[in-house]
């Protein structure tokens, strides 16, 4: 009995010291959106923005949880066929989404330098696919990647790469019907921007 009360008193010393050292911050971020849609002819970026909100839940200098809302303006750039006129025409494939994540962001040393990972719920809100024909589908769920440097004023300048998961069209990627795994569409895009986190006392 004397050992289960210590351990209780113990693992009750350990979680209070660990509640002391964890800090809860929101925050904002933005930045360049470099997005990309998989096998599609003549295909390049489509440059446009991401801007949300986020609260950092620091838990020591070394580990920090960090859920994110995002809008995000992904897509690509590419050519469309119009059989009206019989000919190509320069176009660009809009996909908005509203992106819930959270990445866990690793601290080399417990210093500014951190690299960053995690998963990524996208929800459409537009696109303009529509015009050409197409119905992307709702949902798509991405993986994050990247890394970063934090100031101790709470400026972050970062660079991440997200990989979607789901073919836009909702696809399987099975090959049958003429469907081949490399022909599947899958939102790719490259992240450049900053965030600012808030003190809280």
């Amino acid at each position: 009995m004397k050992k289960i009360t210590l351990f209780a008193f113990v693992l009750f010393i350990g979680l209070t010291t660990s509640q002391a050292q964890m800090k809860v911050s929101p925050g904002i971020r933005g930045g360049l959106n470099l997005s990309t849609l998989t096998n599609i002819d003549d295909n390049s970026m489509k440059s446009d923005y991401y801007i949300g909100g986020l609260v950092e839940i620091k838990f020591n200098k070394y580990f920090t949880l960090q859920p994110e809302i995002t809008y995000s303006r992904q897509g690509s750039e590419g050519r469309e066929y119009y059989f009206d006129t019989d000919s190509f025409e320069n176009t660009k494939y809009e996909l908005d989404y509203v992106t819930l994540g959270a990445v866990a962001k690793f601290n080399f040393g417990g210093q500014g330098f951190h690299v960053l990972a995690g998963p990524s719920l996208d929800i459409k809100t537009s696109d303009n696919f529509g015009r050409f024909g197409y119905d992307p589908i709702g949902t798509d769920f991405s993986f994050v990647g990247g890394l970063g440097y934090s100031f101790p004023n709470g400026l972050t300048f970062e660079a991440r790469f997200k990989q979607g998961l789901i073919d836009i069209y909702g696809y399987d990627g099975i090959d049958y019907d003429d469907y081949y795994y490399d022909q599947i569409i899958l939102n790719q895009v490259l992240q450049f921007g900053i965030s600012y986190t808030f003190k809280v006392k």
